[in-house]
């Protein structure tokens, strides 16, 4: 067998798993059983990452709050290990949903925090998750307006024209949407104009190294351009490093999120108790 060949996992004339294909199928297996387990105890939480402002590092336009499964032990189960597999599924759904009321919890919580939920198309349809938000943007004068759903370019273009009438709907009661991972994916033209996104966030594949590749200043500078167009807010997101930021500050965008910046925790300063008075003591 040649270096470049590798051994398929079925066998083609035996119809037989490779002891390959048997280990990925048991994982896989295991995996959806923990994801599920963890569903049905309620292990699961929201990590909060900082969005900041380009003009002002230090001051954080909002939070992405970022689904996290646990297993018994209370370690997390990584999202690439199970998420493309449910994305289709009810767990699916089941997962939007739990983010969802996580995030409305946390807003209701927190007045003065903005805070984005990701969320698939798919939910639209799907009753439960209709009722979560429903309930939520009840709960409080404000949620509504502090709310951000995001939703990944692919996702948006299984079913566009639900797509649009679903944000027409919302953003009238001040909800924001956000176009996430823009450039991954593909957004038919003809229906990118009549989506109305209120911010634009740009996938991290261009903007690693940003500022030594000019392949990627150059499609960088194009989506920006295309977000200014529009007149959506733009971020860089997965900025890792100060040389990164800088570039991204001189192009123009408007918010930056990533390691540099602060990655995503289960306790974010916002919800951090406030710090205690002294006491001091009556002396005789």
């Amino acid at each position: 067998m040649q270096a470049n060949q590798r051994k398929p996992l079925i066998d083609a004339q035996a119809g037989l798993a490779s002891p390959l294909g048997v280990m990925i199928s048991h994982q896989d297996r295991d995996t959806m059983a923990m994801v599920r387990a963890a569903i049905d105890a309620r292990r699961m939480r929201l990590a909060y990452q900082p969005v900041v402002l380009a003009r002002d590092p230090e001051r954080v336009a909002f939070y992405e709050g970022l689904i996290r499964v646990m297993d018994t032990t209370g370690r997390v189960i990584p999202a690439k290990d199970f998420i493309g597999a449910v994305e289709s599924t009810d767990i699916g759904r089941e997962i939007d949903c739990i983010a969802l009321e996580l995030g409305l919890g946390a807003l209701a919580r927190h007045p003065a925090v903005r805070i984005s939920i990701n969320m698939s198309a798919r939910s639209i349809g799907y009753p439960r998750w209709m009722r979560v938000l429903k309930r939520g943007l009840a709960a409080h004068p404000t949620v509504g307006e502090r709310l951000i759903l995001e939703i990944t370019e692919t996702s948006a273009m299984l079913v566009p024209e639900l797509v649009i009438a679903f944000m027409q709907d919302l953003q009238a009661e001040g909800v924001a949407f956000a176009l996430d991972d823009f450039g991954s994916g593909y957004t038919a033209i003809r229906y990118f104009k009549d989506f109305f996104f209120d911010i634009l966030k740009i996938d991290g594949q261009f903007i690693r190294g940003i500022q030594a590749d000019p392949d990627n200043a150059a499609l960088t500078a194009a989506l920006l351009s295309i977000g200014r167009h529009f007149q959506m807010f733009t971020v860089a997101e997965a900025v890792e490093t100060a040389e990164e930021a800088q570039f991204l500050m001189n192009l123009g965008v408007d918010c930056l999120q990533g390691y540099l910046f602060g990655a995503a925790t289960l306790k974010p300063d916002f919800a951090a108790p406030p710090p205690q008075a002294p006491t001091t003591r009556n002396r005789a």
